[in-house]
């Protein structure tokens, strides 16, 4: 514990004489600093260096705190001051710190009662750089080490250290900006608290208005968000149900080629399919061309609004869905329906009263995520909603429009995040506490029953439509991508696709002159950047989730997955309000981006590692801890190297998410971070479908890539179970 005391009292001190302690102007990963008058200059002085030249003073109590540790490097850690000074030295200087960041921005002090109390400062700060981060990880690492030698969790300091890491990042990145997200909904313009002003926005005519009911109007935007979820999350569930039905459960031999449709959407920009929509439903599309020719009617903008935005939808998410559905039919044993039809049952008995209430979990899971990503989904409905306006366009437009009201896009949000919550409480309850339970470590060789024949035949012909439909959509996208101008011109071109990634020359070497260039590196970099350490902050969760046992592990579990549980479109706009001033100011730079894309994938890291080690017998850490390795060294060598699929997984999903995400991205972009879904966005409302889609069709290439690499490095698993030698074709 002393060497680790050191450790941190060392890079304490380095972030607080040697790095600039408050953030760069020219972006964190800039070191133009170094020469630029550092390190006298007040932009890019140290916090020891700003004393002496006798500016900021609010610093001169972190060097006591600082260096108190050092009184107890040679003491034994059953000295009862070891921990105490600690946690003194810890949680004290991580509170001031934490305070006088909050308490004084970029006007001097950030409330009135502190001008009041002690006059008016006189000066002030901007957000924390390099120095203030290192000094702030000295003081959390400081109080863990003083909890780990008060004999909690074992008094293991690398388990009470990583707990007390990820709770801080949780808090700092996703309890902040939320609920400083649901302040600012309570204030007015000049940033003074107004609960009737809240209650007059929240109960809004345009959010919760019936007028579709009563006349001829438009329903509020809540109403037409939570109908449209509700019907996208019912179709989703049926359609993704029939899939993985028919790919276990028909015997057809085709079933295997129904499993390549479920990477496309993951891979796919979320706004793309309703491009491809347009191209063939929109007033010059394919299908309305021909069919207003064939019956001699003029074309319709019938697409544009909650049929385009729900068809688009229902092919996003679909996939998504039969993804989850796929391992819960399989996982149904079929011992159990073999029982059932040994006691006289039909097929349709069966799958009635056995097989479908144990797929029940798969259903409930299916439903929310289609019910999330719908009121989550950004792209569809501002490509297709016409006058048909849904929470999350709203909330853009309320941010980047001319009503620039960040207090209304707050209460958007608010009602946003009601709804979801509510989907995840109404699947808890339904769920209940019953037990759903077909695998257990015995082998189980039955045979899967198949489908009634009531439920076979329909399965075919919707699978065979939706299907051929999917086909029909992503050939629309390829081919959108080569012709002049769609609906008025479909000459074949390569015109796009230069205009985006053209390549030339110069006396430098290669020269990227494409217009699409900037922000696809930008992608990559940010993308590269965000997948490792989401899948290292995600892995280390699951490690403490599995293998730990410590109090408050329930809430700290919840508080690792509040970020799925919260839309994308929430959390740009809490981030956009949260840290946007001082201490963290992140707007505009790539840093944000980074943070967004950590934690709204971080649940993705979780999950895998949490399925990835309960495979993991605990004799194997157990070996190592007695023969003499600390938990660090035991994770390090034996947890990890047995994690490489879902660290594979972890790392190329999350890649794949960064790459294609739009929701939060939306609002978090600026001119020199702009990412590709947002160049795509903009090319749309410039209607310049030919570039959008050819750089649609480059992602998606570059993601199938990724993602077929990824399944021919990690494989996949298989469970034996006999077949029928009808292959389980129904007679």
């Amino acid at each position: 514990m002393s060497r680790t005391v050191a450790l941190w009292v060392t890079v304490g001190l380095l972030g607080f004489c040697v790095l600039p302690w408050y953030v760069l102007e020219d972006g964190l990963w800039s070191f133009e600093w170094l020469r630029d008058g550092y390190p006298f200059d007040l932009d890019y002085a140290p916090g020891l260096f700003l004393l002496l030249q006798g500016e900021k003073l609010w610093l001169a109590p972190i060097p006591f705190f600082l260096l108190l540790p050092i009184l107890i490097l040679n003491a034994s850690k059953r000295n009862p001051l070891f921990n105490w000074i600690l946690c003194i030295a810890g949680g004290l200087g991580l509170f001031y710190l934490l305070a006088q960041g909050f308490s004084i921005g970029i006007r001097g002090w950030n409330a009135e009662i502190f001008t009041q109390t002690f006059g008016d400062l006189g000066d002030r700060q901007f957000g924390f750089g390099y120095g203030a981060m290192l000094v702030g990880a000295a003081f959390l690492f400081f109080l863990t080490t003083g909890i780990a030698a008060r004999g909690v969790v074992n008094g293991d300091v690398f388990v009470v250290g990583s707990i007390g890491f990820v709770i801080g990042l949780v808090s700092l990145f996703i309890l902040y900006p939320v609920l400083n997200m649901l302040s600012s909904a309570l204030q007015d313009n000049d940033g003074a608290y107004s609960f009737s002003l809240f209650l007059s926005k929240f109960f809004s005519d345009k959010i919760w208005g019936l007028h579709c009911v009563t006349e001829n109007r438009s329903c509020g935007v809540a109403w037409n968000s939570l109908i449209l979820a509700l019907c996208v999350g019912a179709s989703t569930t049926l359609l993704g149900l029939v899939f993985a039905l028919v790919a276990t459960r028909s015997g057809l031999r085709q079933a295997h080629l129904l499993r390549p449709l479920t990477v496309l959407p993951i891979i796919t920009p979320p706004f793309v399919i309703g491009l491809a929509i347009i191209l063939l439903f929109g007033l010059s599309g394919a299908v309305t061309t021909f069919v207003a020719d064939l019956l001699g009617t003029n074309p319709t903008r019938w697409v544009y609004g909650l049929p385009g935005i729900l068809i688009a939808q229902m092919l996003s998410f679909t996939p998504i869905a039969f993804l989850v559905l796929i391992g819960v039919v399989e996982g149904v044993s079929p011992s159990m329906e073999e029982a059932s039809q040994t006691l006289r049952a039909s097929r349709w008995q069966t799958f009635k009263t056995v097989s479908l209430p144990l797929m029940r979990p798969g259903l409930a899971n299916a439903f929310l995520l289609g019910f999330i990503e719908s009121m989550a989904d950004f792209g569809n409905p501002l490509v297709l909603g016409g006058n048909y306006d849904v929470l999350s366009t709203e909330i853009f437009f309320a941010i980047v429009g001319a009503q620039n009201d960040q207090g209304k896009a707050a209460v958007l949000a608010i009602v946003l995040l009601i709804f979801t919550l509510s989907a995840f409480y109404a699947q808890r309850r339904w769920l209940g506490k019953k037990s759903y339970t077909t695998q257990t470590g015995k082998g189980d060789s039955g045979i899967p029953a198949s489908l009634p024949r009531r439920i076979l035949f329909p399965s075919y012909v919707l699978v065979a439509i939706w299907g051929s439909f999917t086909l029909v959509v992503y050939g629309m996208i390829v081919y959108g991508g080569f012709v002049e101008v769609w609906g008025l011109n479909h000459s074949l071109t390569f015109k796009h696709y230069i205009t985006a990634f053209d390549i030339g020359f110069n006396d430098n070497g290669i020269h990227f002159k494409g217009s699409a260039w900037d922000s696809f590196w930008t992608t990559l970099k940010i993308a590269a950047t965000a997948a490792p350490l989401t899948a290292a902050v995600g892995l280390v969760t699951a490690y403490l989730l599995v293998r730990q046992n410590f109090t408050g592990k329930h809430a700290f579990e919840f508080g690792t997955m509040l970020s799925f549980a919260i839309p994308g479109t929430v959390i740009g706009v809490a981030y956009i309000l949260a840290f946007n001033v001082p201490p963290l100011e992140l707007t505009g730079t790539g840093v944000i981006l980074v943070l967004s894309f950590i934690f709204r994938n971080m649940p993705v890291g979780i999950r895998a590692g949490i399925a990835s080690m309960s495979q993991l017998d605990k004799s194997l850490d157990e070996a190592s801890l007695t023969l003499g390795a600390n938990t660090w060294r035991t994770f390090r060598e034996i947890i990890l190297p047995l994690m490489r699929p879902a660290i594979v997984a972890a790392l190329v999903f999350s890649f794949v998410r960064a790459m294609t995400a739009i929701s939060a991205v939306i609002f978090l972009v600026s001119a020199e971070h702009n990412m590709a879904t947002s160049y795509i966005i903009g090319r749309v409302e410039n209607n310049d479908y030919g570039i959008a889609i050819a750089y649609s069709t480059v992602l998606i290439v570059v993601m199938l890539t990724a993602v077929s690499l990824t399944q021919l490095l990690v494989g996949k698993s298989k469970t034996g179970r006999r077949v029928s030698s009808a292959n389980a074709q129904p007679v």
